[in-house]
């Protein structure tokens, strides 16, 4: 029931962003605020932590907004950590920023943020669930239109954790 008015609100803000013709608006020129939300993109992701003996990980991220410019991106993502040891989970909110444009067929991107992470039995350790500093660096290279490959290495926990990961991104028209 909650997670209704956090759908509507996003669906409202995406079809604020997108004109009639179904392309995304153009929003450059006079920004009236600093911040511009609206559903620009998703990622699906795997990989590996390179953790102890190594987990599998599984990975969504969300374009959520632009921050002061369009190369400043607020992104959460979630990460699913299984296989071998206890299982973790991770919730990140990170600013990425992109160091080309959209137009630019190989986008490279750096940015950092928090981490609230956990682990399978996490109530019954003292320092679970915990924040986390995170890292990330990485690239979305072409692969269809308004569809990217993606490569990106997260250092978690303020590079106590070390994870590949590597998956599928949207991208808003150009």
């Amino acid at each position: 029931m909650r997670v209704t008015p956090v759908f509507v609100a996003l669906l409202m803000a995406t079809s604020l962003s997108v004109q009639a013709d179904g392309q995304i608006a153009d929003r450059e020129g006079t920004r009236s605020s600093p911040l511009t939300l609206g559903l620009f993109g998703f990622a699906a992701r795997a990989g590996i932590d390179f953790e102890d003996q190594g987990q599998a990980v599984a990975s969504v991220a969300l374009d959520l907004g632009d921050l002061f410019t369009d190369r400043l991106r607020l992104r959460p993502s979630a990460e699913i950590g299984f296989g071998w040891g206890e299982n973790t989970y991770v919730a990140n909110v990170e600013i990425i920023y992109r160091l080309a444009a959209d137009t630019y067929s190989v986008i490279p991107y750096i940015g950092g943020g928090i981490a609230l992470a956990g682990q399978e039995g996490c109530g019954a350790i003292d320092s679970c669930p915990a924040i986390w500093g995170q890292f990330a660096i990485g690239a979305e290279l072409p692969f269809r239109d308004q569809m990217n490959w993606i490569i990106e290495y997260h250092g978690e926990n303020e590079f106590r954790r070390h994870r590949l990961l590597f998956g599928l991104t949207t991208r808003r028209g150009n």
